[in-house]
């Protein structure tokens, strides 16, 4: 009597149109000291995204970096936030200090493109911003800037939530 073991479920690793964009911002190796010496790990900084509105980030250790940067994506698919564009763009300024890193977002014309540097450039370009001014002031940590960029998109209100807040 012959058994298909492991041959019955489809093809595994198989997979679809992927639902988000990722981006590895980030790979640090990092070390803590035991008794018997150091031993080593690796930190992922990934960023996901959709390119229409929705964006997370995660932040996860593992053994090796496709570990670290598996559960980081897992991480940043629980983290998601959306976020109301205007015109492929944020819908007002905002500037929001995350620890040390301070991060300012203004909204932009038509065609002035990601004015961005380094780590938010790559969370702005996930979101499906396509044109904004940014600025970073402080620290340039990726992972607090990564942060403060993702906080800032979190707090942003739609216009009409502006419109009636004003009244």
């Amino acid at each position: 009597m012959a058994f298909n073991r492991g041959r019955g479920r489809g093809r595994q690793g198989e997979q679809g149109p992927r639902e988000f964009e990722q981006k590895i911002v980030e790979i640090k190796r990092v070390t803590r000291v035991v008794a018997g010496g150091k031993r080593m790990r690796f930190r992922a900084l990934v960023v996901i995204g959709d390119k229409k509105g929705r964006v997370g980030i995660g932040l996860r250790k593992g053994a090796d970096v496709s570990e670290a940067v598996n559960k980081a994506v897992n991480a940043a698919k629980k983290t998601l936030v959306s976020i109301n564009l205007v015109n492929d763009t944020i819908p007002h300024e905002m500037k929001l200090k995350y620890k040390s890193s301070v991060v300012f977002l203004k909204p932009a014309r038509p065609g002035t493109g990601i004015i961005a540097g380094g780590s938010i450039r790559q969370v702005l370009d996930l979101v499906g911003v396509k044109n904004v001014l940014s600025k970073m002031i402080g620290s340039s940590n990726k992972v607090n800037n990564v942060m403060a960029t993702y906080l800032a998109l979190s707090k942003m209100k739609s216009k009409d939530t502006m419109l009636n807040f004003k009244k």
